[in-house]
């Protein structure tokens, strides 16, 4: 069939068959659709939307545009496992999970992306660390992945291209809101990456792209059938993002926090609480624990024990990184030259946070990218980041200690982030604010 007549099709509310759907993604792929084509079927699908049959054949056939991943040759002893985030502000859950998933007996070929909007990527938190090589060659990959367990690397061009071209596209015609596209771009790269479990971190709360929890929720329960609907058996949790996740947000202090939580020290609750959860959803599912409780005992001893970072050192020695990271981070990871910590004009509760703003904050000061081809400045961010009930004031603690580069630099982020906490009078009377569940939902 034309191009022509299956956005018409769609237009008019049809449901496209599996063949056409495949059709039409072929020639994203080599170029026989046009580029208006392709920005006429995706408006037509933002409005009239797809079913589940239509969204697995279009799942499916972006992941077959590309390479797809075999792991067999390598005679793996254990199962091929990934997760993914939809984002969030501190969110450096796959820095630890990774080289856990790995001392569990999980094989994790995680292929990460760099931040884009005022959420961080894990990519760049990575390219942070001299040496460290985000896109190894194909055998290096397998080297790494069989050898240590874990690689944590960037896409490249030959996994789902045509979601490259079409993301593109939708980035600029207003229609990257759509689930049903989002749904086939996220799982077309993990079903490209051969998994045999994937666990979906699907964020809602201030500092998330879907704000609102029905939202987020929508995109969960997407993925997981959609995913399940491909063989591909997934999980999804819907957690918090009305705070920073961790103490930090900015790639060179990101790494830090999670190097110094890998060696033993001090974790931020919520950030340990939601890597668990994920981890011991992972060891379920791809059998390396008979249930999620089971999973949570098997991660929890990996962190205690060391093995988790024993796995992440040697993978980032393996990928060119200093093999001693965990032992002298400061003398590898950037610093900023101006670290001064940010009050609030008068002592109060945190009562609410523009998380999404304190994210701005971290790109504004260098630290994020405007554009997908800007440069980034891995020393720059925010450390300290005071939490929901928290007492904030010039007599107590600082809302948080700002990174930059620049003395004008560190005054805009100060005026920010001063505007995006709410704080409430402290009294006696007072109770802190409760912050909703953490984990959300199950899905």
């Amino acid at each position: 069939m034309l191009p022509q007549e299956i956005i018409r099709k769609k237009r008019d509310g049809g449901r496209l068959a599996a063949a056409e759907i495949e059709g039409f993604v072929r020639g994203i792929t080599d170029g026989s659709v046009t580029e208006g084509q392709a920005a006429a079927l995706a408006m037509a699908v933002f409005f009239r939307g797809m079913e589940l049959e239509e969204r697995v054949a279009l799942t499916r056939a972006m992941t077959n545009s590309g390479t797809v991943m075999r792991w067999d040759h390598l005679d793996l002893s254990g199962p091929v496992l990934d997760k993914h985030s939809t984002g969030g502000v501190g969110d450096k859950v796959s820095l630890i999970l990774a080289p856990a998933l790995a001392a569990c007996g999980g094989f994790v070929p995680m292929v990460s992306g760099r931040g884009l909007g005022h959420t961080g990527g894990t990519l760049d938190k990575f390219e942070s660390i001299p040496g460290y090589r985000a896109k190894p060659d194909r055998a290096t990959l397998e080297r790494v992945v069989k050898g240590v367990g874990c690689a944590v690397i960037g896409a490249t061009d030959d996994i789902a291209p045509a979601d490259k071209r079409l993301y593109a596209i939708r980035d600029v015609t207003a229609t990257v809101e759509s689930i049903d596209l989002i749904t086939a771009s996220i799982l077309s790269k993990k079903l490209a990456a051969g998994l045999d479990a994937l666990v979906m971190d699907v964020k809602f709360g201030s500092g998330a792209f879907m704000a609102r929890y029905d939202d987020a929720r929508a995109l969960a329960a997407s993925i997981a059938t959609v995913a399940r609907g491909a063989g591909l058996p997934t999980v999804a949790l819907l957690t918090d993002m009305n705070q920073v996740l961790g103490t930090t947000a900015g790639n060179a202090l990101e790494m830090r926090e999670c190097l110094d939580i890998l060696r033993g020290g001090p974790a931020d609750p919520r950030l340990y609480e939601v890597t668990a959860a994920l981890a011991a959803e992972l060891l379920a599912l791809g059998g390396l624990a008979a249930d999620a409780d089971e999973g949570r005992r098997r991660f929890d001893r990996t962190m205690a024990d060391g093995s988790a970072a024993d796995r992440f050192a040697r993978m980032v020695a393996a990928l060119g990184g200093p093999a001693d990271l965990l032992d002298r981070p400061d003398a590898y990871l950037a610093a900023a030259p101006i670290v001064r910590p940010v009050f609030p004009d008068r002592e109060g509760r945190v009562a609410a946070i523009d998380t999404r703003a304190a994210g701005i904050a971290v790109v504004a000061l260098g630290g994020g990218r405007s554009r997908a081809e800007d440069g980034i400045d891995h020393a720059v961010g925010l450390a300290g980041v005071a939490g929901l009930g928290d007492t904030v004031g010039p007599a107590a603690r600082p809302l948080a200690l700002v990174h930059a580069r620049t003395e004008a630099g560190f005054e805009a982020a100060a005026a920010t982030l001063r505007a995006a906490f709410t704080l409430a009078a402290v009294t006696l009377a007072d109770e802190a604010p409760e912050a909703g569940p953490l984990i959300a939902e199950r899905l």
